[in-house]
């Protein structure tokens, strides 16, 4: 089997995870299900997830945008913050300078921030939240790199016809990855171990 590494992302500002209320929603599908087949519960108590209106979305938005702007406060940085709904989900994206130390190293901390901005969410609208959060555009140059891992890991299955075995992942890389896979001919790809040492298999489509 092929090991082939992800290449870091540079800590710039041009570049789910289990927690309570995430599911590992960034894993293959803009729902909570994961191209292997894991589901995890949206919320303690295993409810099941309510369609939310894009009114409801945008709502979802402007208190994470809120929750954000406090949290820029207490660091002293200076962001603009911009809420949104895209894809059937909320959004926010904050973008300034000095908001390097808010991605983190492979954006751990922009996972983490992500989780507690879903967390206040939740704790005034009582609903799930698969809210996604990006500072300084890190999310959108990591799918480019990843793009590129992904193609690169396909041509390896489709020259040599083994297995490719991808790096450790975060649930929105393996996303990314999934995304690509899933969009070409004679591959497939799943994902197997458990976090934070979950990762991606390419393999030949049966």
């Amino acid at each position: 089997m092929t090991e082939t590494s992800i290449p870091r992302a540079e800590q710039s500002l041009d570049e789910e995870e289990t927690a309570t209320l995430a599911v590992d929603g960034d894993d293959t599908e803009d729902d909570e299900t994961e191209a292997d087949g894991d589901d995890t519960e949206a919320a303690a108590g295993g409810r099941e997830k309510k369609a939310v209106g894009e009114s409801d979305l945008f709502r979802q938005s402007e208190i994470a945008a809120d929750y954000v702007e406090g949290l820029l406060d207490i660091l002293d940085y200076d962001g603009d913050i911009d809420e949104l709904v895209a894809g059937g989900r909320p959004v926010v994206e904050v973008v300034g300078a000095r908001l390097q130390n808010m991605v983190g190293q492979r954006g751990a901390t922009l996972e983490a921030l992500q989780e507690l901005t879903r967390l206040a969410v939740f704790r005034q609208t009582g609903t799930p939240s698969r809210l996604l959060l990006d500072v300084g555009g890190y999310r959108a140059n990591r799918r480019k790199e990843l793009a590129a891992v992904a193609k690169n890991a396909v041509e390896k299955v489709k020259e040599y016809g083994e297995p490719v075995r991808l790096e450790a992942m975060s649930a929105f890389e393996r996303k990314c990855v999934h995304d690509v896979v899933n969009a070409m001919s004679g591959v497939e790809s799943e994902s197997e171990g458990v976090e934070p040492n979950r990762r991606i298999v390419v393999r030949p489509a049966d």
